[in-house]
């Protein structure tokens, strides 16, 4: 196991003149971020920023991100990616809740920090792009710095906190070490088999570990080159894959759907992609069926910010025999069944919750000591709080949150589930499952759902749709049209919102 700043630059120093990363019609090579990094490095160490610090960065997508985080890590410090959606009460408590000495932000996002700034814990304030009023130049500064020597690190030391969507409640820091960044590099090389040729293509938010840890550092390991796009567009994703020759994408379900649904799908040329990597929520059955119709192997896998993304993938040879399963674990992880008694479940179809173990398994939650005792077990399993189950091969399949779980007339129902059949209604754009209080069933089933232009819906058509695959009990008994899902930056819809505004 070695420290991130450690394999960027022996990257660096094997393929110094290939290219690492393009943004912005810049191509970066790897010599050139290096030197970067370098730099950066050393100025946060002439601002005091020593071992176990924290260092924070708040932007979008930019390589200046990666070269925060790389300089940040090789002096031992501690890299917190904030996410840039957050509001100033928001971004307030992530980062005094971790106790950031030095903020970097982009132009966009110095300004939410201004209206904070009296009340944080922060010592220095760097802007990415140019100086402003209280704000030092990093630019400017690492003009004039000169490179020092990495810091010797643990890789069993914490690498960056990263911190969980907040969906419900505070946030809560997830301690990810050197190893387990490394560990996940793995794991995605022998399951994606990245290689140095690849062109991999990231417009999720880096500050989440799907658009970090699923292609964008694995890549960058493997000497592969990096299209990194601001954020998400449908038709910039499209035209990307075209230009640069993309072989390897990362999605979540929304981010897909969204490009299917756009004029230009049908004539994108996408077949230089040789795999899909999708994760971040459950792949509608209709979805995967459109992907793979058009000759993209779909890549469909499960992962979590607790376990540096990685839980379990499957591979597209398997995903019409295996349709609606998450796959295999990796190499370096493992997953059980257990019961709510915490008792393994070894019979195949039988549901219970999701327990993972792994080199790339967090640490724990910072400042969260009970936290993070609350999902360890005794033998070290992390309980994830998904509910799942397995096939006789051994084939993961998720069901839901058990947090999103209806019990209906004493029934479970799995809002996933219903979700995935009512998806393919052809009125249906989007389409969210909830549970709302009903007096005679405890729970009812309520489908919240965004039509498709010009279409319109009726509770009967959609229970009729329905009712050719669930049973009776989980039709939906209510159903609430909408412009659209709510959703955070990772592509997740906010459930509890949509529970709020009923």
């Amino acid at each position: 196991m070695i420290g991130l700043a450690e394999w960027l630059r022996r990257r660096a120093v094997r393929g110094p003149d290939s290219p690492a990363l393009t943004c912005n019609e810049t191509t970066w090579t790897f010599r050139q971020l290096q030197d970067q990094v370098e730099l950066l490095s050393s100025v946060l160490a002439s601002c005091g920023v020593g071992a176990g610090d924290r260092v924070a960065y708040l932007g979008f997508n930019d390589p200046m991100f990666l070269v925060a985080l790389f300089a940040t890590v090789r002096i031992g410090a501690i890299f917190v990616p904030l996410n840039f959606r957050l509001t100033g009460a928001e971004l307030q408590f992530v980062i005094d809740d971790a106790g950031v000495h030095t903020l970097l932000a982009g132009e966009e996002h110095r300004n939410i920090i201004d209206t904070i700034k009296p009340s944080l814990c922060c010592e220095r304030y760097f802007a990415v792009d140019g100086a402003a009023d209280g704000w030092e130049s990093v630019v400017e500064t690492m003009a004039t710095a000169v490179p020092q020597p990495a810091a010797e690190v643990d890789a069993a030391s914490v690498a960056a906190i990263i911190y969980t969507s907040g969906t419900t409640g505070h946030p809560k820091g997830a301690m990810l070490t050197h190893a387990n960044f490394w560990a996940n590099n793995v794991n995605t090389h022998l399951v994606f088999d990245v290689v140095s040729t690849d062109v991999v293509l990231n417009n999720a938010p880096l500050f989440h570990v799907g658009g970090l840890c699923v292609v964008t550092l694995p890549a960058l390991a493997a000497g592969g080159h990096v299209i990194l796009q601001r954020a998400f567009d449908p038709l910039d994703m499209m035209e990307a894959i075209e230009k640069h020759r993309v072989t390897v994408g990362f999605a979540v379900p929304a981010m897909l759907l969204f490009m299917s649904q756009h004029k230009a799908f049908e004539q994108a040329d996408l077949s230089s992609l040789r795999l899909m990597a999708v994760g971040g929520a459950p792949m509608p059955q209709p979805l995967l069926r459109l992907y793979n119709g058009r000759g993209i192997p779909v890549h469909q896998g499960y992962g979590m910010t607790e376990t540096t993304t990685m839980i379990s993938f499957l591979n597209p040879e398997r995903s019409a025999d295996k349709l609606g399963s998450c796959g295999n674990a990796p190499i370096l992880t493992e997953f059980m069944i257990k019961d709510y008694c915490g008792n393994p479940i070894k019979e195949p179809h039988v549901k219970g919750e999701v327990c993972v173990r792994g080199s790339n398994v967090m640490k724990g939650y910072w400042n969260r000591p009970d936290a993070t005792a609350a999902v360890f077990d005794a033998d070290g399993w992390f309980h994830s709080g998904d509910i799942g189950y397995v096939d006789e091969e051994g084939f993961l399949y998720l069901c839901d949150r058990l947090k999103d779980m209806i019990i209906s007339g004493g029934e479970n129902v799995y809002p996933a589930e219903v979700e995935s059949v009512l998806f393919g209604h052809p009125s249906v754009a989007e389409i969210a499952v909830i549970g709302a209080p009903d007096e005679r069933w405890g729970e009812r089933v309520v489908a919240v759902v965004a039509l498709k232009p010009g279409a319109s819906l009726t509770l009967t058509e959609l229970q009729a749709y329905g009712g050719e695959r669930l049973a009776r009990y989980k039709l939906p008994r209510e159903l609430r049209l909408v412009e659209a899902l709510p959703r955070n930056p990772t592509g997740k819809v906010l459930k509890n919102r949509l529970r709020e505004a009923g």
